[in-house]
């Protein structure tokens, strides 16, 4: 990773979001370097994070221009228009538009979900144990309802290798990102195995797999939630 001044600066953190746009990076073959800025750790890296983006979110991307990306479909699109020639986004015009539908599908309906399970109190307003479990359960249902409807839209009988064809793209990183979290990868197993092997696919990458390690080691998967 390379810290000169016309590289891209990527705000995370292990086990985090910022893993799919790390892995868009090394795909683009772009030069980055990564600053920890976790919202538990209040690292230098962190008061950084502040100052370019109120909301704290991981993953942040500041351009090589000064541009500065939150939301992780945002990013990975970004890339994709950036860098054409890693192919994140096809060039066929239908395939690329079913990959814009696939990236927000997932960003609207199942990462937004991953918030609530984490912090129900947000959206409860209050800290009540019993409620936050009753919303945990109901956004965890939701959560694989709408990944049950992803696999039928998207990879169908999971003939292609990948969910645009033969080549990996940012969809395919978001998909497999997002999935790691509450059961999804275990409900995936049992309810949509075709996805399931995609996503097994996708992670054996040989350039997304060390970036997966990094942040998860071999295999770990967040199954609670």
């Amino acid at each position: 990773m390379s810290k000169a001044a016309s590289s891209y600066v990527l705000y995370g953190s292990r086990n985090s979001g910022s893993a799919m746009v790390e892995a868009a990076l090394e795909l683009a073959k772009a030069p980055y370097r990564i600053v920890s800025a976790a919202t538990w750790d209040k690292t230098a890296g962190f008061a950084e994070l502040k100052r370019i983006n109120p909301l704290h979110q991981l993953p942040t991307l500041a351009t090589p221009e000064g541009a500065v990306l939150s939301e992780s479909a945002a990013c990975l699109i970004h890339l994709g228009l950036a860098h054409p020639h890693a192919r994140l986004l096809p060039a066929d015009p239908v395939q690329r538009a079913q990959a814009l539908r696939a990236l927000v599908f997932v960003a609207a309906n199942c990462y937004s979900a991953i918030g609530i399970i984490d912090y129900p109190e947000r959206w409860l307003g209050r800290s009540d144990k019993e409620a936050n479990e009753r919303l945990r359960a109901g956004a965890r249902r939701r959560l694989h309802k709408m990944w049950g409807t992803f696999a039928d839209t998207f990879v169908g009988k999971g003939k292609s290798t990948y969910l645009g064809g033969d080549q990996i793209g940012a969809a395919d990183l978001m998909m497999a990102v997002v999935s790691r979290w509450a059961g999804t990868r275990k409900y995936l197993a049992n309810n949509r195995p075709a996805m399931a092997a995609l996503v097994e696919r996708v992670e054996a990458h040989p350039v997304v797999a060390p970036v997966i390690a990094r942040h998860w080691g071999a295999g770990l998967v967040n199954t609670g939630g």
